[in-house]
């Protein structure tokens, strides 16, 4: 560090640390400055999580220096300690204590005082919008609401330096956007934030991103310079038959990354090569498909992220999971409800849903946490009774055909039960006798599956030595072992980094080209753009059906501009609450403003810039994502509900006008 200057936030040189022989952190240099938000991204097992344990000092590093705000976290740990806050993905809250006694927990072990920490529990539960929770216990509270609790008893003693490690793994979008608000109100106060995410949509909303892989750091620099340096154009495929073109593309060009979204192929091209666009055409023209529309576009980060890392295919793409021609799916809707409904008590937790899925389609469940979506799943799968309504799953009424079902699907659950201690052969040979394989037909299925999904290598492996993403593909295939031609997977891919998670999907799809159905319940919003269709369940209702194309077309009065300009926490704070403007947040180095007019905004907004000195490179309208259709159609229902609760509160006069 240069002498004489302010000494940054956090300060690493040199970082590394060793687990017997092998290299997690190698050589790490680190620079993070007050008021700036920083992103570690990288695959399982890249070093994220031990990064930042050498930086709070819970973890001594082989080699190298830490500092935060200029005091040697090793030499002086009392008193680095009072400078920063860490929210490990396993941050204790105490689920017994309701949320006001949590904070005054927190307080007290950190040492603040009575009168210092009352002021700090009012701003804190004002920040967070907890107030109304004051005496609810921790336990009771939903997961979005509990990731802003734990969020504020780390900051009860007014930190610096904020260390958050995935802290949004499992919350619905709704409640992280609510998180990361918070997030840039802190960096206003000068906070330093680093945090770890798997969530590539959340490294796009911070300052700086690097991007880690086996210890190393591979690229670092803002979220716009990281996507424009790498070589290569993404070229967009739209059609009505997206499997199709994308199976042709790929025997094509087996060397050439491309991921299935709906009813579009993502191409990565390297620059400098012959153009595709023309060769593809001609592809799909001459395989009698449809012609596909072609549009070309930079890359996003996840894009970035697997052309760094390599591309990682399925090992056996040409070897299916389940095979279709020794066991047909004797049914063409996998499943069929109507009015399917389930009470706990008063509380209605799935209020008359209609639904249809077609035999072979990937379905994905969308909703924020509470909204049914696993209640419907269980009821589906004939682990819960409905109190109202029924219908078929797998050609089975889900009333009277219960166990049936049960032996007749896959189901995939949000914790799924692996043993540890097993090796991987073992767990499947455990759960392929569960559902009734034996001797021969047992050892053939376990066999078949350890091949098609790139297992063998680690078969007498115990689970416990596996990464996240191989025992996810472990925890799938032992939902797959008994050929179900119905697959429900309920989060499956939750905290799993990019990477596996494509390889996840490329399984999954290749499992809907057999026939089998796919009902898939996911918080990753470009992860609802793999599947055929959506839903979106609110409050246990469907308000939303169709594909993503669909949902988005709905966005009709609302449009996303990008601001790209200087002093982006300024221009934030000076653009929230202005006419047309219904959201802002910081993105990257600069904004993302949701308007209801783009030009009456655009216009607005530029003279706001002009007047307080902020320079604007661009203001121009952006595609909707996915995250953006969730919330917005979650405030449209929450206003069409409201609306309707409050005609129905109007009393009606005796002679049938309202009072």
């Amino acid at each position: 560090m240069s002498e004489g200057s302010s000494p940054p936030a956090i300060w690493a040189e040199g970082l590394t640390r060793r687990y017997g022989g092998r290299i997690v952190v190698d050589n790490l240099d680190l620079r993070i400055e007050a008021g700036e938000i920083f992103g570690l991204v990288g695959p399982d097992g890249a070093g994220k999580t031990t990064t930042l344990r050498m930086i709070t000092g819970l973890l001594p590093p082989n080699a190298g220096e830490v500092r935060i705000a200029g005091i040697d976290v090793r030499e002086k740990p009392r008193e680095a300690k009072p400078l920063f806050a860490y929210m490990s993905q396993r941050f204790g809250l105490y689920p017994d204590l309701t949320v006001a006694e949590n904070l005054r927990f927190y307080a007290d072990l950190y040492g603040v005082g009575r009168l210092e920490r009352n002021q700090r529990m009012d701003e804190l539960l004002a920040f967070s919008r907890l107030g109304p929770f004051l005496k609810r216990k921790a336990g009771d509270l939903s997961g979005g609401m509990k990731q802003k609790l734990q969020l504020a008893c780390a900051l009860i003693h007014r930190p610096r330096v904020l260390l958050l490690d995935e802290p949004t793994n499992g919350v619905d979008p709704l409640s992280r956007r609510e998180f990361w608000k918070i997030l840039h109100r802190l960096l206003g106060e000068g906070v330093a934030i680093l945090i770890s995410t798997a969530y590539l949509d959340e490294a796009e909303r911070c300052s700086r991103i690097a991007l880690l892989n086996e210890g190393r750091m591979l690229v670092t620099g803002t979220p716009h310079d990281v996507q424009q340096g790498i070589p290569a154009t993404l070229l967009v495929l739209e059609s009505p038959r997206a499997r199709s073109v994308q199976q042709l593309v790929r025997s094509r060009l087996p060397d050439v990354l491309s991921v299935l979204f709906g009813n579009r192929v993502h191409v990565l091209q390297e620059n400098g090569k012959e153009d595709m666009a023309a060769a593809v055409s001609r592809w799909v023209a001459d395989a009698g498909l449809p012609p596909a529309a072609i549009h070309r576009r930079s890359p996003g980060l996840e894009d970035v992220f697997v052309w760094l890392l390599g591309r990682k295919e399925a090992p056996h793409p040409g070897v299916p999971i389940i095979d279709v021609e020794k066991r047909p799916i004797p049914f063409d809707r996998a499943v069929s409800v109507r009015n399917l409904t389930r009470r706990f008590g008063d509380f209605v937790a799935v209020d008359h849903i209609d639904l249809d899925v077609e035999k072979g389609e990937i379905f994905g469940f969308l909703g924020p946490n509470g909204a049914g979506k696993s209640t419907t799943i269980r009821m589906l799968c004939g682990l819960l009774s409905p109190s109202e309504g029924g219908g078929t799953v797998a050609g089975m009424d889900i009333g009277t055909e219960a166990e049936a079902i049960k032996r007749r699907i896959g189901y995939m659950s949000q914790k799924f039960s692996l043993y540890d201690d097993l090796s991987v052969r073992e767990n499947l040979a455990f759960y392929g006798g569960i559902y009734g394989l034996k001797n021969a037909r047992l050892r053939d299925r376990i066999r078949w599956v350890l091949h098609a999904t790139g297992l063998e290598t680690v078969a007498d492996r115990p689970v416990k030595s596996l990464a996240s993403g191989i025992k996810q593909r472990l925890a799938l295939c032992s939902a797959l072992l008994h050929e179900p031609p119905v697959v429900f997977l309920d989060e499956p891919t939750s905290g799993v980094d990019p990477l596996s998670r494509r390889l996840f999907w490329d399984m999954i799809h290749e499992l809907a080209e057999t026939g089998v159905t796919i009902l898939v319940t996911t918080h990753y919003m470009e992860e609802s753009e793999y599947c055929d269709r959506l839903a979106l369940i609110y409050r246990g209702r469907i308000v939303a059906l169709g594909t993503a194309s669909e949902l988005k077309g709905r966005l009709h009065n609302r449009t996303i501009l990008d601001i790209r300009c200087t002093h982006a926490q300024d221009a934030l704070e000076r653009v929230v609450g202005r006419p047309h403007v219904l959201d802002a947040m910081l993105f990257g180095s600069g904004l993302h403003v949701v308007v209801d007019d783009a030009d009456a905004a655009s216009t607005a907004l530029q003279e706001v810039f002009d007047s307080a000195a902020i320079r604007v490179d661009h203001i121009r309208p952006v595609a909707p994502e996915m995250e953006d259709v969730f919330i917005s159609l979650i405030e449209e229902t929450d206003r069409t509900m409201n609306e309707t609760f409050l005609e129905a509160s109007v009393p009606i006069e005796p002679n049938g006008g309202k009072a």
